[in-house]
């Protein structure tokens, strides 16, 4: 049997590869970045702490540290053009900034909603803005958003953000359909639960945990693959995902009995 063709072009050769990482300074961006330069890639890393990103740079002479507040637009195109500067404009732009509360409904404060939306969702949009005209100018690139199986379908205590990944989920399917024709290629990571110091704000059960630098294994893996969705670990992504398909009744079913009570 011939096997179907990769959706997305491999990501298997990274030495000199140029890698920018939103949201390098903890988790799994910071095993991403981690990784990639122990592999030989050019990284730049960017998230609030410049003092984490400079200790995951580490002694790494290549790497570049450009902090930024990811919602904003003017730090955005000045990060990019130090990159193009430096070494031409990115290969790889890999979207891993995150904000999350654990928070049922009633608990939502419209501020902090606010930024967990800005951050997750909306920041998304301000790298598009900034890096997609070079990339379909060249007519290459790779776009890789970290969204999450808590975009699946609406779960506890992922009141504000659930919906944002449910967002990227869809957009990144957008993405693939309107830039996969252009030379562009666009991958989608939903992982289950990885041991990060959002989920440590966690205080239930989280089955089929996963360390961040396993997550950076799965991914870099799905990557070389030329993967459009990497999900892990499949033994808890997979339930995630047949439950997410029964009929509502039945899932909502399901859903109240995971659910603590007030």
């Amino acid at each position: 049997m011939i096997g179907l063709a990769p959706l997305n072009p491999r990501l298997d050769t990274l030495p000199g590869k140029r890698v920018w990482i939103i949201g390098a300074s903890s988790g799994i961006g910071a095993a991403l970045a981690t990784r990639l330069l122990a592999a030989g890639a050019r990284v730049a890393l960017s998230a609030r702490n410049a003092e984490k990103l400079t200790h995951v740079a580490g002694a790494n002479k290549t790497a570049l540290v450009l902090p930024m507040d990811v919602t904003d637009a003017t730090l955005w195109a000045q990060n990019r053009n130090i990159i193009e500067s430096a070494w031409g404009g990115p290969d790889v732009v890999i979207f891993c900034a995150a904000d999350y509360r654990p928070q049922r409904v009633w608990q939502v404060a419209a501020e902090q909603a606010r930024r967990t939306i800005e951050v997750n969702l909306a920041s998304v949009y301000l790298g598009l803005e900034t890096l997609l005209p070079g990339m379909l100018r060249v007519g290459k690139g790779h776009l890789v958003i970290i969204a999450s199986v808590a975009g699946y379908m609406g779960l506890p205590n992922a009141t504000v953000y659930g919906p944002t990944k449910a967002a990227l989920i869809n957009l990144a399917e957008i993405l693939y359909c309107d830039l996969h024709p252009r030379g562009l290629g666009v991958t989608l990571i939903n992982p289950g639960f990885v041991k990060t110091p959002l989920t440590a704000r966690n205080h239930f059960n989280m089955p089929a945990m996963v360390s961040a630098d396993e997550a950076a294994t799965r991914i870099l893996h799905g990557l070389a693959r030329g993967q459009f969705e990497i999900s892990f670990p499949r033994r808890f992504t997979l339930p995630l995902r047949w439950l997410s398909h029964l009929p509502r009744r039945w899932r909502f079913a399901a859903l109240d009995r995971m659910m603590e009570r007030p």
